[in-house]
């Protein structure tokens, strides 16, 4: 009976994917949420939820900014 052992690896190697595609989607799903506001609606409540959640994609983006540009990522 062999044991199987994981690789020695260190917290770095365990991060997520691709920061820098996450940060340009994220900014043009914004952009696609802001182009939303254009159409046929009557109501006001699509507005303001379209406009919440761009404008939380957008406070995370600026968020993220300031953390690389503090190195504290």
């Amino acid at each position: 009976m062999s044991e199987q052992h994981e690789p020695v690896t260190s917290p770095d190697q365990l991060k997520p994917g691709h920061p820098r595609a996450a940060r340009i989607g994220a900014a043009v799903s914004a952009l696609i949420l802001l182009s939303m506001l254009i159409g046929n609606h009557r109501g006001r409540v699509e507005d303001i939820f379209l406009i919440v959640s761009a404008s939380l994609l957008v406070l995370a983006l600026v968020g993220d900014w300031v953390l690389r540009r503090n190195g504290l990522r």
